[in-house]
């Protein structure tokens, strides 16, 4: 079908052939093709004979005996650009025997999660949400664990910020005003019981009910407070 132009021409362009494509279409082509040869963590990766990793020790009072989790990493596409660290498997031993039998199930079901690939950092969450039933402990810096399952996912935890899988969130700034306005509060009130503990009252001095300081002593017959002056004789 013609076309009939009614207007005057004023410039004009030429199409090129695909073969002709310009040179930063040739190089993002040529990324792509790059890109699609970078190795992604996935279930088929054949393991190697050699795996880096660590190994962390998990005391609890639910066990005279520690537990040591060890988790292997594989690098992947070492050297180049896409260089990748990813967890690969997971083994936790003890001299403990008593969870030996889900203890192995675990690992072998948190080891084919890290194989499959993906973002496997849920699995902290879904650990560290498992309660045990006869009740939770505190861990040494006072940080309470559910169960003994979610100190495992802990530890996990700790090896995927070390990778660099997991970010520390930090405090924002209305978070982190907050926490030094309860600190000083915190740290005001132990020097003032640092002080009033170092108050010269004698020894065997016994509490007083009024003023709540150990300074009640006996004079003249009358138990007397040498904090407040409150006496038991008026």
């Amino acid at each position: 079908m013609a076309i009939k132009i009614s207007t005057k021409i004023t410039g004009f362009n030429v199409i090129k052939p695909e073969a002709e494509a310009p040179a930063e279409e040739r190089k993002q082509q040529e990324q792509i093709a790059a890109e699609s040869n970078v190795i992604q963590m996935h279930e088929k990766v054949e393991r190697p004979d050699m795996l880096i990793g660590s190994t962390y020790k998990i005391k609890t009072p639910l066990s005279e005996h520690s537990l040591y989790v060890t988790i292997n990493d594989i690098i992947l596409n070492p050297g180049t650009e896409h260089e990748l660290r990813r967890p690969f498997e997971i083994f936790i031993n003890s001299k403990n025997m008593d969870h030996f039998q889900w203890i192995v199930a675990l690992t072998r079901i948190i080891s084919a999660v890290f194989r499959k690939g993906g973002d496997v950092t849920f699995l902290v969450d879904e650990l560290r949400s498992v309660f045990d039933p006869r009740g939770g402990y505190f861990k040494k810096g006072g940080k309470f664990m559910p169960s003994l399952v979610a100190e495992i996912g802990d530890a996990i935890e700790s090896h995927l910020r070390m990778i660099g899988l997991l970010k520390d969130d930090g405090l924002d700034e209305h978070q982190q005003k907050l926490v030094e306005e309860k600190r000083k509060q915190f740290d005001d009130s132990a020097k003032k019981a640092e002080a009033a503990a170092t108050d010269e009252f004698p020894d065997g001095a016994q509490l007083c009910m009024k003023c709540n300081t150990k300074a009640m002593i006996k004079m003249d017959g009358c138990m007397t407070c040498l904090n407040c002056g409150d006496s038991k004789c008026g």
